[in-house]
């Protein structure tokens, strides 16, 4: 087993990688910006470490000074959390040179998912269904314009190493492409440092649902059934769920099948996550995402199983502690993102608790929220029998958590949760629309 984890990340994933080391009795060294120097995942951890002025691009993307904390603080691994670095080959490749293990798949394979359009020839090898879309990256317009006239319209043009929304644009007529591609390029470019894009079909109102994987490094691969993303804003999740209500055994386990072929040919090793477009009951591959996501909270209150715990064993060479026969979902789980709508200083934290809440947060009173990093501030999830218990629990939670000094969007997650379109559970990726339409907003 691995003895001493460098986390090389902040805020809640860095509590949460702090905490898993603790019961696993695995030292945890934190990496910190200067603005994250009194942050909770500092005061907790075994031992931290300064890797950085705040601005992310020379602190938390740092890749020689991250390197070389984990050395001079005597770990051997680092995990990467979320965001950042995590799906960095470059980073992979130069932890596992200075000798170390790197928490995640090898860098290989986070070289061939980064590639949207490599991953998706890969996915098209194993069977995997997949949107219809150019057969590989634009090479010019005229191209783009014969794939687009294949495709039919509305597309979409997609970044090949993109995430979170940048590089992709929506285009509804073959005049507008040309100017469509050069923005979506030109935005890729400039976030991912690559501007090669590509096209699929754009679905209207499809529904965005993922499956957690797991596995080993030898050859053992299971999923743990989905969560549902759908509820969104400019491509950022808000509230996510499991199981989703659009999905029914039969597509489960085709689902699953698809992700567990998939993962297997990848020789992947630690937790990951394969997305799926899904609808009138048929589901697409979209992307893997070869880390931990935020959500992952949601997919361990249904089935009981700690992700991060099974992350490590799996990086330290030990098999998964459970098989597909072992995965059992039980009842639903609902995650809000809580975010700051601005940086400031915690002058009152109350976080929500009782039966079947979990909060997973970097907050306490006095606590800081610098303004050089992602809003996420903290993460309510609830577990209930059933999806009427569950969202009634999660209204109770949201109503019971006090934060003040920092402006957040507590309220309008309530609102979310008790519209009428989410209760009723049959909506899709433009749901947000239709639920800022019901409240008046």
């Amino acid at each position: 087993m691995i003895s001493s984890i460098l986390v090389a990340n902040r805020g809640e994933i860095a509590v949460r990688i702090v905490r898993a080391c603790r019961e696993l009795g695995i030292r945890s060294v934190v990496a910190f910006s200067d603005a994250d120097r009194h942050s909770l995942a500092v005061r907790m951890a075994d031992e931290a470490v300064c890797i950085g002025p705040p601005a992310a691009s020379e602190s938390y993307l740092n890749i020689p000074n991250l390197v070389s904390a984990a050395v001079l603080s005597h770990c051997d691994a680092v995990h990467p959390g979320v965001g950042f670095l995590s799906e960095n080959a470059g980073f992979a490749r130069e932890v596992t040179d200075a000798g170390l293990v790197f928490i995640g798949p090898p860098a290989e394979t986070i070289s061939l998912l980064g590639d949207k359009v490599q991953a998706k020839q890969t996915a098209i090898g194993q069977q995997v269904p997949v949107i219809p879309g150019s057969t590989g990256s634009v090479a010019d317009i005229e191209a783009a314009r014969r794939d687009a006239a294949e495709i039919g319209y509305p597309v979409i043009v997609k970044a090949a190493a993109g995430g979170g929304g940048k590089g992709m644009r929506i285009c509804h007529r073959e005049e507008d492409l040309a100017g469509i591609l050069q923005i979506a390029s030109a935005e890729a470019q400039k976030a991912f440092s690559d501007g090669t894009v590509y096209l699929e079909k754009y679905l209207t109102s499809p529904r965005h649902v993922e499956l957690q994987v797991l596995a080993d490094s030898q050859g053992n691969v299971v999923h743990l059934g989905e969560r549902d993303c759908s509820v969104q804003e400019n491509h950022q999740k808000l509230v996510e769920e499991s199981p989703s209500t659009a999905v029914d055994d039969d597509l489960r386990e085709k689902m699953g099948a698809d992700a567990i072929r998939l993962f297997s040919s990848l020789d992947y090793v630690g937790a990951g996550t394969i997305e799926f477009l899904v609808e009138d009951g048929r589901h697409y591959f979209m992307e893997v995402n070869a880390r931990v996501q935020v959500e992952h909270p949601v997919t361990e209150m249904v089935t009981g199983v700690d992700i991060i715990a099974e992350q490590i064993r799996a990086a330290s060479g030990e098999p998964l502690s459970i098989t597909q026969d072992d995965i059992d979902l039980r009842g639903y789980a609902v995650e809000c993102r809580v975010n700051a709508k601005a940086p400031g200083t915690v002058t009152h934290y109350y976080p929500p608790g009782g039966f079947g809440t979990r909060v997973d947060s970097f907050l306490h009173t006095g606590a800081i929220v610098p303004p050089f990093y992602d809003s996420l501030v903290a993460k309510l999830i609830v577990h209930g029998r059933d999806r009427d218990e569950g969202l009634a629990r999660m209204d109770r939670a949201l109503s019971e958590f006090e934060i003040a000094g920092v402006p957040t969007n507590i309220e309008r997650q309530r609102d979310i949760i008790n519209s009428r379109v989410f209760q009723g559970g049959v909506f899709g990726t433009d749901v947000l629309a239709h639920i800022m339409k019901e409240i008046g907003q």
